[in-house]
């Protein structure tokens, strides 16, 4: 892997934060970052030279402006303009690189980002770890949140978790969530309290064993175990709601493989309560 970050840019207004976010974290550990712009559209249509030829241009230098603008970091920066399809553009620029960092519309609130299914498409398909930023302030925010299922890719996204937290020298919450069986109509049935002790231990048993040997590799980080009922998801957000990165698997414990990605993390893309990192 190399050490470069890959920086989808587009004049979305939430352009800034993702740039910000990226250079910040390359100027920390001494990662090259490349901004990307695509230049999309009606790709191969009759006539398109000029105006494709001025909307490279123009991307190439919207690039240049923004990266004058961290100049002072002292980051090497590479520029790149694609043209094509967005999604594969970047998804194939994610091959061999560290990181991908992409935005997202999501300001906030209820509603989820409205193109959110693109931030999904580009994270089911890349290569390399993900990192969504949403399109709000994250200053003043600490604390890394990482969802632990006992899945393959919850203990990369567990390592990975790890490693920032100790990095930033802020603290982990390690989030486990059981939801009780449903069904239609099985809702009206009370649970017997014998099952519902049941999972909270089988889940906190989980958690304990994902955890173990954290605090050999990382002595002097401060590990949050939390447990907890409901909807994965909706506990993942709100323990994000104050920090400064949460951390998820791109697939859960059960997964069918054919969906691209997992629909835990989905649901957190859909509305990300901070920069969110998706991990394989």
């Amino acid at each position: 892997m190399t050490e470069t970050i890959v920086v989808g840019v587009s004049d979305a207004p939430v352009a800034e934060r993702v740039m910000d976010w990226a250079m910040a974290r390359a100027a920390e550990l001494s990662q090259r970052v490349q901004l990307v712009s695509v230049v999309g559209g009606a790709v191969g249509t009759l006539g398109e030279g000029g105006p494709l030829a001025e909307a490279t241009a123009a991307a190439r230098s919207f690039l240049e402006k923004h990266a004058q603008q961290h100049a002072e970091r002292g980051i090497e920066v590479g520029l790149r303009v694609e043209v094509g399809n967005p999604i594969e553009r970047l998804v194939a620029l994610s091959e061999g690189a560290a990181l991908l960092v992409i935005g997202s519309d999501y300001q906030g609130g209820p509603s989820p980002s409205v193109r959110g299914f693109h931030g999904v498409r580009i994270t089911a398909g890349a290569k390399c770890p993900v990192v969504v930023v949403p399109d709000f302030d994250l200053a003043e925010r600490t604390g890394i949140v990482v969802g632990v299922d006992g899945s393959e890719s919850s203990e990369s996204a567990l390592r990975f978790a790890a490693a920032e937290a100790d990095r930033r020298r802020e603290p982990l919450t390690a989030v486990s969530v059981w939801t009780p069986l449903t069904a239609p109509g099985y809702g009206l049935v009370s649970y017997a309290q014998s099952y519902l002790d049941t999972m909270q231990t089988d889940t906190e048993e989980i958690l304990a064993i994902a955890l173990a040997g954290l605090s050999t590799d990382y002595p002097d980080l401060t590990i949050i175990p939390v447990v907890e009922r409901g909807y994965p998801s909706r506990v993942i957000d709100d323990l994000a709601a104050a920090a400064s990165l949460c951390v998820v698997g791109s697939h859960g414990r059960g997964a069918i493989r054919r969906f691209l990605l997992g629909s835990i993390s989905q649901e957190v893309l859909g509305h990300p309560a901070t920069a969110t990192a998706v991990i394989r």
